[in-house]
C-alpha cells in the first residue's frame, strides 16, 4: 500500500513516480516495474530464509515462547527504523530486521498452536493464526488509506512505524505464554510438568495415554543431533514433499497479485490513488479476515483436502475470468468502462475469499502437524524458508511479468492453480482429527506414500494406540 503513495515515490522512487504520472508512451502494465521497488518488498524474505536456518535450532533448543519473543523484538527494531527512514538503505535495513520476524513467528506460532491445540480442534486454532494475519493486512490496509490523505505527505512513516503495534503485543504476549507439553519434556523431562500443562490442556485428568506418546517421541527425537539430516530419509520422504510443495503452491496460487500489488493493480485500471487504497483495504483485508473465519467451523469437519480443493477451483476460475476480462478491454493505455472495473473487483473478491478459506489458513495448518517431534522444528524451517523463498522471487519478479506478461500473467497463476489441485486431489491425505504424535498413520496408509515406509508391521502398532 504504502508503495503506491505519491509521497513516498517521490522521495525515494522518483523515476517510478515519473513514469507513472508524465510518461504517456509506457504501457500501463509496465508503470510500476522497477528492480528497485520490487527490492524493498522483496528485501524482507531474504533475512527471512537465511534466519530460518537460525530459527529451527532456537526452537528446538529455548521453545516456542523464545522464538516468539526473538520475531517480536525484530518486528520492533524493523518497525522503528521503517517510520524513521530518510534514505533507501535505512527502508530496505528495516525491511530486513522484519524478515527475521517473520522468519521467527512463521517458525514458532503455528507449531505452538498445533502442539497445544487439542486434535479434534487443532485445526480451528491453527486456523486462528491466518485469522490474525488477515486482520492484520485489513488493519495495515485501512491504515494506509487514511495516512495518505495527512497533508505534507509524511504519511508513509505512520504506515511503517505502526508495525510496532502489534510488534508489542507480540513481544509482551509472549512472556505471558506458557510451554508446550511437547517441549517440556523434550527441553526439561519434566514429565509432572508436563503432565500438568496436558491437564489444563485439554480440560480433563485422563491425559495418560498422550503423555506416553509424548515421551517415547520425545525419547526418539532425542537420539537425532542432526534433524536435517534425519528429514531427507526414505520415511520422512512424505512429510518433505509437503513441507517444500505446499509453501511453494501458496506463492504460485497468484495471490501476491492481491496482497502486495492490489493497489498498484487497481491504479492500472484507472482508479484513482484514493480509491485504490481503499478497494485494496477492502479486498486484500477484508474478504481475507472474513473467509479465514469458515476454515475454523469447517477444517475439523469437513476436513483439509475438501477445502483445498474447492478453494483451488474458485481461485482458478476467477483468475481466467479476470484475465479474459483484462485481455479483452484493457490495452496499453486506457482503462476500463466503469462496469468492467467493478466486475474485476467482484472477481478478485470471488479469488480472495477461495484464497482465504483454503490455502491461505491450510498452507500454515497442515505442514505444522504432519511431522514427528524428532524432525518437526527442522520441517517447519523448511516450510517457513520455501514460503519465504518463492514469496521473495514472486515479489521481485510479478510487476515484471505484469509488464511482459500483461493479462496473461493470470493465465500463467491459473496454470499453477490447475496443478496445484490436482496434486492436492492424488497426494495429500486427510489429516483431521489425528493426533499430531500418531500423524505417521496417514502416511503409512495412503496409495502412494505407504511404499515409503519399509517397516509395514509399524501401522498395527500405530492402530492399535489409536
Amino acid at each position: 500500500g504504502v508503495t503506491s503513495m505519491e509521497p513516498f515515490l517521490k522521495k525515494f522512487f522518483p523515476k517510478v513516480n515519473r513514469k507513472m504520472r508524465e510518461d504517456t508512451k509506457v504501457s500501463d502494465y509496465c508503470k510500476f516495474d522497477s528492480q528497485l521497488l520490487t527490492s524493498l518488498t522483496s528485501s524482507l524474505y531474504i533475512t527471512g530464509i537465511l534466519a530460518s536456518l537460525i530459527a529451527s535450532s532456537v526452537t528446538r533448543a529455548l521453545g516456542g515462547k523464545v522464538s516468539i519473543l526473538i520475531g517480536g523484538v525484530a518486528f520492533l527494531a524493523g518497525s522503528a527504523l521503517g517510520g524513521s527512514a530518510f534514505n533507501i538503505y535505512m527502508l530496505i535495513f528495516g525491511r530486513l530486521l522484519l524478515g527475521v520476524g517473520i522468519d521467527f513467528g512463521n517458525q514458532s506460532v503455528p507449531l505452538y498452536l498445533s502442539e497445544m491445540a487439542p486434535p479434534k480442534c487443532r485445526g480451528a486454532f491453527n486456523i486462528g493464526f491466518q485469522v490474525c494475519v488477515a486482520t492484520g493486512i485489513l488493519s495495515a490496509n485501512l491504515l494506509n488509506y487514511g495516512t495518505q490523505k495527512i497533508k505534507g505527505g509524511w504519511g508513509w512513516k505512520i504506515s511503517l512505524a505502526m508495525a510496532a503495534a502489534p510488534a508489542s503485543i507480540l513481544t509482551i504476549g509472549s512472556l505471558f505464554l506458557p510451554e508446550t507439553p511437547n517441549s517440556i519434556i523434550q527441553r526439561t523431562n519434566d514429565h509432572q510438568k508436563a503432565e500438568k500443562m496436558l491437564q489444563r490442556v485439554h480440560g480433563t485428568a485422563d491425559v495418560q495415554a498422550e503423555l506416553e506418546d509424548l515421551i517415547r517421541a520425545s525419547s526418539d527425537s532425542k537420539n537425532i543431533n542432526h534433524p536435517f539430516k534425519k528429514i531427507i530419509q526414505r520415511k520422512y520422504r512424505p512429510q518433505l514433499v509437503m513441507a517444500i510443495l505446499i509453501p511453494f503452491f501458496q506463492q504460485v496460487t497468484g495471490v501476491n497479485i492481491i496482497s502486495f500489488y492490489a493497489p498498484v493493480l487497481f491504479r492500472t485500471i484507472k482508479l484513482s490513488e484514493n480509491t485504490s487504497l481503499l478497494m485494496s483495504a477492502l479486498v486484500t483485508g477484508g474478504i481475507g479476515t472474513v473467509s479465514a473465519i469458515l476454515p475454523m467451523i469447517l477444517a475439523d469437519k469437513l476436513g483439509r483436502k475438501v477445502l483445498f480443493l474447492l478453494g483451488g477451483i474458485q481461485m482458478l476460475v476467477s483468475q481466467v475470468m479476470i484475465g479474459s476480462i483484462m485481455a479483452a478491454q484493457l490495452g496499453d493505455h486506457g482503462g476500463f468502462s466503469i462496469g468492467y472495473a467493478y466486475l474485476i473487483l467482484v472477481l478478485i473478491c470471488v479469488y480472495k475469499a477461495g484464497f482465504g478459506f483454503s490455502w491461505g489458513p491450510l498452507g500454515w495448518l497442515v505442514p505444522s502437524e504432519i511431522f514427528p517431534l524428532e524432525i518437526r522444528s527442522a520441517g517447519q524451517s523448511i516450510t517457513v524458508a520455501v514460503g519465504l523463498l518463492f514469496t521473495s522471487l514472486v515479489a521481485q519478479t510479478f510487476l515484471a511479468m505484469l509488464c511482459h506478461f500483461k493479462a496473461g500473467v493470470f493465465f500463467f497463476f491459473g496454470g499453477w492453480l490447475t496443478v496445484m489441485t490436482t496434486f492436492v486431489h492424488f497426494f495429500l491425505p486427510e489429516t483431521k482429527n489425528v493426533p499430531i504424535e500418531l500423524m505417521d498413520k496417514v502416511w503409512r496408509e495412503h496409495w502412494f506414500w505407504r511404499k515409503f515406509f519399509d517397516d509395514v508391521g509399524e501401522e498395527s502398532k500405530i492402530q492399535g494406540a489409536v
